[in-house]
């Protein structure tokens, strides 16, 4: 009974975004009629542009993802035969706060058949002292422990691939601690031999604070339904650092990580999709991570992620146009582009214009359906995102302010991010500070 309310709350609060667009459509058509003012007129297509784009890609995300999550359903039965090796590597720098949980979460694995490679890369702390502490090998598992001067995470990654006997390869980033089932989960989807990466799910430890309870949301909302959708196609994206798996030999054909952006799975993730292999999403491999707990360090995490996928999508740029030759990186491009600077000045431009509309036009009405109608729809899939990972329901509440202020905040760094990167204004890794949450 409890379940069936659910559902009817999550259609309800879809027809409600729909309506609330009618609303929205009509208004503007109101005001495009009735006004002689170039400006306005603009505007207004711009708007009305933006708002069908936005609910296009929202429905067709959800209607992905729902198939998708028909798909797995139907293969739920199927067991990884458990003959893989699989090389869990951990690369850290400075992780003495979180790297004992984090080791802890990876030796708790049922999947049989590991090694373990955590590779130090010139921490200053403790990091390697304590890591050291569980080598062991008893001759069907193993964990050792490697050191190497501090040349960046992507260099840490090919030097410890490069000495891993595993024909797959997981890389767990050390603020990370994994569900036990993590790595028996992401080893069956590699049955197919066109997988050359599955990407795990990462939920939010920390979440005593208002800012990490939004995290919470963006992180189950953003991977349950957008790389669900992107799964259906076999197309995610970007494989995230606290869980993926990959085939070795993918790895190895396209020349391992790359050390030139700051976004080194995104770029290792669209290499492969371009060498023509599939990405697959396991959301039940889950990797519990520590978010930002501040609006400095978050602000900091997002400015770093949007210029590393930024210098990705331009290193990669000779794929925009590759639609007659491989038009799966073409459209996988073109989305990334459209989600790291289009998406972001578009709808801070139309919030400020909604806004200046509101006060010269006297519609205030038509600014109240423009926050309604993505409020609704963020709670919309939220209640969707939560249902079908069970996660806490009270985690919807939160959409009412997501849109607002957390997204709105978030493209604000993208778009500093963005003209940053346009200016080529040098950057640093902007590593933040743990706090132990995982243990």
């Amino acid at each position: 009974m409890v379940s069936f309310i659910k559902k009817i709350i999550f259609v309800l609060g879809m027809f409600g975004g729909l309506l609330m667009a009618y609303f929205s459509i009509e208004s503007l058509q109101e005001i495009y009629i009735t006004t002689s003012d170039l400006f306005l007129r603009f505007g207004v297509v711009f708007i009305f542009i933006f708002t069908l784009i936005i609910i296009t890609r929202y429905l067709l995300l959800m209607f992905f993802s729902m198939l998708q999550t028909i798909n797995r359903s139907a293969e739920e039965n199927f067991h990884s035969s458990k003959k893989d090796i699989v090389s869990i590597i951990v690369p850290c720098y400075n992780e003495e706060a979180v790297i004992v949980a984090s080791l802890k979460g990876v030796l708790e694995q049922t999947y049989p058949n590991i090694e373990i490679v955590v590779i130090d890369d010139g921490s200053k702390d403790r990091t390697y002292e304590l890591a050291k502490i569980f080598e062991f090998d008893d001759g069907h598992r193993s964990l050792k422990v490697l050191s190497k001067p501090n040349g960046g995470k992507s260099r840490a990654l090919n030097y410890a691939i490069e000495r891993s006997k595993g024909n797959l390869i997981c890389s767990v980033d050390a603020d990370s601690k994994l569900d036990p089932y993590a790595i028996e989960l992401l080893v069956q989807h590699f049955k197919d031999p066109e997988i050359a990466a599955v990407a795990g799910s990462v939920s939010v430890v920390n979440r005593g604070t208002f800012i990490t309870k939004l995290q919470a949301l963006e992180y189950i909302q953003g991977l349950n339904m957008v790389k669900n959708g992107q799964a259906f196609l076999k197309l995610v994206n970007i494989i995230p650092g606290p869980i993926g798996m990959f085939r070795k030999e993918a790895i190895k054909k396209i020349g391992y990580y790359d050390h030139d952006t700051f976004a080194e799975d995104c770029d290792l993730t669209l290499q492969l999709i371009a060498a023509g292999y599939k990405i697959d999403f396991e959301p039940d491999a889950i990797a519990h991570t520590e978010a930002p707990e501040n609006l400095l360090d978050l602000l900091k995490q997002r400015y770093r992620w949007t210029r590393g996928i930024l210098q990705a999508i331009k290193k990669n740029r000779m794929y925009l146009w590759n639609f007659r030759k491989r038009a799966s990186i073409s459209f996988v491009m073109w989305y990334m582009l459209f989600e790291a600077i289009f998406w972001p000045f578009m709808q801070l431009w139309g919030d400020i214009f909604m806004i200046y509309l509101a006060l010269t036009t006297g519609t205030s009405q038509l600014l109240l359906f423009w926050w309604i109608l993505f409020t609704v729809l963020d709670m919309a899939g939220a209640v969707y995102c939560l249902l079908i990972t069970k996660e806490d329901l009270k985690l919807a509440v939160y959409s009412i302010v997501y849109r607002l202020a957390f997204i709105t905040i978030i493209n604000i760094a993208k778009v500093f991010a963005t003209l940053e990167e346009w200016f080529q204004l040098e950057m640093s890794w902007g590593k933040l500070e743990r706090k132990g949450r995982i243990g």
